[in-house]
């Protein structure tokens, strides 16, 4: 059942969670997180023992349609069990994903509008005291942003006028097969903008495959970035493949030392894409396994 983001409902929520419920994770400068984007076919409850078990810190839920963590599927009870589920084993809720487009029709935005709404109603019946980010790709083809980059504007103003009503933060991510696809896109738009409530959501694997340069690409983003997705990518903007963080040419040990340098605080969180998982054979597990193994050394390596 969907419950609307109100005045009422948030402080009822906010004093029955800090009467009855544990703390959440400590806080992590940066934290080593996990997508349940990629645990589709887990119970939620098996993915979070999973990740905690393997050593991440962070997780994300997937808001999108299909997944057991859409927000109209969630009862107060059940947001009760995952908030004290997640404290119990130490994980922070980082991140919400609910993939939807700049874009879309008129009809289409206002339920965009109303998404947002009820994944601000969840970060903070989840995690009142440290609502997750919540964070989107953008939509539209890669040869269409002059066209439609003014529409993109305006829709995301509104965009962050939700999120700030409902007291998050929006991070848009540009896609190497979207209009918004360079870091000067995320840019042009964050200025037009210019509401504190949407930052950009930063996933290197996307720029490489357009041959853009690790360094650049972080110096440019970085100040404007409040999550961090990573995953390898094969090919380039043509073709391409995405693959799990080591599968891949991405230098980790680079990457998480530049973090390191530029003091910056958030979520590295592994996505798996659904050319990965969509793959017959796909085990969850197994891959979350092989993620942790390939990037915590240099996590550890770059004093994270």
């Amino acid at each position: 059942m969907n419950h609307p983001f109100t005045r009422r409902h948030f402080l009822a929520t906010a004093t029955l969670a800090a009467c009855s419920l544990p703390a959440a994770a400590p806080a992590r400068r940066v934290g080593l997180g996990f997508s349940l984007y990629g645990m589709k076919t887990l119970p939620v409850e098996q993915a979070l023992r999973v990740c905690a078990e393997i050593g991440f810190h962070d997780v994300e839920f997937a808001l999108n349609p299909g997944y057991a963590t859409e927000p109209k599927l969630l009862s107060p009870a059940q947001r009760k069990e995952l908030r004290a589920q997640l404290a119990g084993l130490g994980l922070r809720l980082a991140a919400l994903m609910d993939n939807i487009h700049l874009t879309a029709d008129d009809a289409t935005h206002t339920k965009n509008l109303e998404r947002i709404q009820a994944a601000a109603q969840l970060a903070h019946d989840l995690t009142p005291d440290a609502p997750p980010v919540l964070e989107t790709v953008m939509g539209g083809k890669p040869a269409e942003w002059d066209k439609v980059k003014a529409q993109m504007a305006a829709r995301l103003a509104d965009w962050g006028k939700a999120a700030a009503a409902g007291k998050i933060t929006l991070c848009i991510k540009p896609h190497v097969g979207s209009a918004a696809h360079l870091p000067e896109h995320a840019l042009w738009l964050l200025d037009h903008v210019k509401n504190p409530a949407v930052k950009a959501a930063y996933d290197f694997s996307h720029y490489q495959l357009r041959g853009l340069d690790l360094g650049k690409t972080l110096d440019a983003l970085l100040p404007h970035t409040a999550f961090i997705h990573v995953k390898d990518a094969i090919g380039d903007a043509a073709k391409f493949q995405f693959a799990l963080p080591g599968e891949g040419t991405i230098d980790y040990a680079d990457y998480f030392r530049r973090l390191k340098a530029a003091n910056w605080s958030g979520s590295v969180c592994v996505e798996v894409s659904g050319q990965v998982f969509g793959k017959p054979g796909y085990d969850p597990v197994v891959a979350a396994k092989k993620c942790h193994a390939a990037l915590a050394p240099a996590f550890k390596q770059a004093g994270l």
